[in-house]
């Protein structure tokens, strides 16, 4: 057996893990409805072999780029002898076809980590459970098989060094966010699964909630991390130094985000006080349909963005035929189901609960602002209305006050008791952290001659901090003793919660910032001259040619001082790809705590001269810091030993 015979036989993976996928979705579902035992422990052997069936199919195409295997036709598009191992690697999900494997095959880890844990669940959930995941996975391979499969062969005329891939992709950006990202989009289907499974069966309870929410944790910990490496990637290699610019489908990552932190909440209550359950379920179904649109979004052809990879229109209709079927049939049996998972348990205006359902309704109307932000200009142009943008003004005006609203009342809630709270033990630490926060805000204000709004919102971030800090210790202290506990006495998911939020607030803190403290300048500049800038002397010494594995690079040597000490040498380059013909801008940064030195070159001039951009970007990397945080904070929840003890005890 040659290579040259790999192609056939991961496309034949494809299409018996398509079968298996098909089994996996009926026969457990089939043996529910008819009390079968066997058919119901039929779940996960077929798991495990989709999966490995999937995972071959991945590994071969890997080979096929590894090994310069031009035959293929997805391969000689993306790849090129010259390009370094790495990312002939990465390039697997360069393109439509790969990022679509690599989609299915997250997905089938996914069913996989279920299958794992499956004793831990009653009998006849987790089999259901894996029968939805079927679903979703045979709608996904007959896409991939019909529409997009990654292993057609060139005919005649096999290229002999490949087209290369994109420039813009040559980055372990590439290597790092797109499976992270689609760790979180695919992982809210194992929530949406647990929330068909709840409705069929009628189960939908405590148990439910608790079995559900540390997969939620999880892909949302995924989709953050994804989020946060993805803004990090478009500010550093991008050339232009944001870090967020609101593209139609940054904005399909957001919005899932946007429902998955609803309905983490809204797991909580549903777990500790049993309401919220259709609320719960609906923003489950409401969280997956919003990956399933970004997934649309992304492949269909509809949108023009640098994350765009199909513009093929049958590929457009099957995703959306495949949208409304699983969105369209989990809404309809929700429609069936919902009179019978109404909540009976009441609370007051002041019980956690309360603050809790004001968060996520205020989370709602954030991700159908977003949504409405990026689905009008569609909808306009389709309808020939003509062709309009809808961009930051629109999102920063709209979003941002919702968002500072969201952030008072998220410090709130952990402050509460569940079902009512006293007024006693709110206004003594509220007004503590009320003047803290917004003296602490009007100083920076005030030395800086900020706006208004700008010292509220450094307030709002401020109160977040001071007021998740005071709920730490005040939850530490014991009262009656007058003892401080061992810091392990409180539970990891309350630590989640702490880490989650002040990782949010540390980020707002970064957004401010280098909204309104930042520097930038387009300049002329010459081998030997000087500017200042934002404080920063920038000397331009010299360039020089240097060759790369598959470009040309003019590279540029600065050197930046403060107060005459030198603080940053920074190598700026313009790359030229030579089997593209492409050019791209790789940026130079001098990271600091508190401000990032940003520098990218522009267009060769005349006599030697280049233009070039500078940055100064205070407190950018807290944006991401927090971001961190944030991911930290899920996966201690994800991960709580207080879940699988308390799954075992239901069994």
């Amino acid at each position: 057996m040659t290579r040259f015979m790999f192609p056939e036989i991961g496309q034949f993976s494809l299409i018996l893990a398509l079968f298996f996928a098909i089994a996996l979705a009926t026969l457990p579902m089939l043996g529910y409805f008819r009390q079968s035992l066997l058919l119901l422990n039929t779940a996960r052997p077929l798991t495990h072999i989709m999966a490995l069936l999937i995972v071959i199919a991945f590994l071969l195409l890997a080979w096929a780029f590894i090994t310069d295997d031009f035959s293929v036709l997805y391969v000689s598009q993306n790849s090129n002898v010259d390009l370094p191992f790495r990312y002939k690697f990465s390039a697997v999900w360069g393109g439509h076809e790969g990022s679509l494997l690599l989609w299915v095959l997250i997905l089938a880890l996914w069913c996989l980590a279920v299958a794992l844990r499956l004793d831990t669940l009653p009998q006849t959930i987790g089999p259901l459970v894996l029968s939805v995941l079927g679903w979703v996975a045979s709608g996904f391979l007959a896409f991939l098989l019909f529409t997009s499969s990654p292993f057609v062969r060139i005919l005649p005329d096999v290229p002999v060094s490949g087209g290369d891939l994109n420039p813009l992709l040559q980055d372990i950006g590439l290597i790092l966010h797109p499976p992270i990202l689609y760790m979180g989009y695919v992982g809210f289907s194992v929530a949406f699964a647990f929330a068909v499974v709840a409705l069929i069966t009628g189960n939908l309870n405590a148990y439910w909630a608790r079995w559900a929410r540390p997969w939620t944790a999880a892909a949302w910990a995924s989709l953050t991390l994804g989020i946060t490496l993805g803004s990090w990637w478009a500010y550093y290699e991008l050339g232009w130094g944001g870090w967020w610019f609101w593209d139609p489908v940054e904005n399909a990552s957001f919005m899932p985000w946007l429902a998955g932190t609803a309905l983490l909440h809204s797991l909580v209550v549903t777990e500790k006080r049993g309401v919220f359950k259709s609320w719960t379920v609906l923003l489950a179904i409401f969280t997956f349909s919003l990956s399933l649109l970004g997934t649309f979004l992304v492949r269909s052809g509809v949108l023009t963005s640098v994350h765009a990879f199909a513009a093929d229109p049958t590929r457009g209709v099957f995703i959306l035929a495949l949208l409304i079927a699983l969105v369209g049939g989990s809404l309809l049996l929700y429609a069936l189901r919902a009179g019978q998972v109404r909540s009976l348990v009441s609370f007051g205006f002041s019980g956690r609960e309360a603050w809790l359902l004001l968060n996520n309704i205020l989370l709602s109307v954030l991700t159908l602002t977003v949504l409405l932000g990026t689905l009008y200009p569609l909808l306009f142009d389709a309808l020939g209305m003509g062709r309009i943008s809808v961009g930051a003004p629109y999102f920063n005006a709209v979003f941002g006050p919702i968002a500072l609203c969201l952030m008072v009342f998220m410090a709130i809630g952990p402050f509460s008791k569940w079902h009512q709270t006293k007024l006693a033990a709110w206004w003594k630490p509220m007004l503590g952290a009320a003047l803290l926060s917004t003296g602490l805000a009007a100083a920076i204000a005030l030395r800086q001659e900020y706006d208004w709004l700008t010292w509220c919102s450094l307030a709002v971030a401020f109160w977040v901090m001071f007021m998740t800090l005071l709920d730490w210790f005040n939850k530490q202290f014991v009262t009656k003793r007058q003892k401080i506990q061992p810091w392990r006495a409180l539970p990891s998911r309350y630590y989640a919660m702490v880490i989650a939020h002040l990782g949010m607030a540390i980020s707002l803190v970064g957004v401010i910032m280098v909204s309104v403290n930042s520097h930038e300048a387009m300049l002329k500049m010459s081998p030997g001259s000087q500017a200042e800038v934002g404080g920063y002397v920038f000397v331009f010494d010299s360039m020089e040619l240097i060759k790369g594995p598959n470009y040309l690079s003019d590279r540029g040597h600065f050197q930046v001082y403060q107060q005459g000490q030198l603080v940053a040498d920074l190598h700026p380059e313009k790359r030229f790809f030579t089997t593209r013909q492409q050019v791209m801008t790789e940026a130079a940064l001098g990271a600091g705590f508190t401000r990032d030195l940003y520098l990218s070159l522009g267009e060769k001039l005349e006599d030697g001269a280049w233009g070039v951009r500078i940055h100064i970007k205070s407190f950018v990397r807290w944006i991401w810091f927090g971001g961190l945080l944030m991911v930290l904070g899920g996966m201690l929840a994800a991960f709580d030993k207080g879940y699988r003890q308390k799954k075992e005890k239901t069994q």
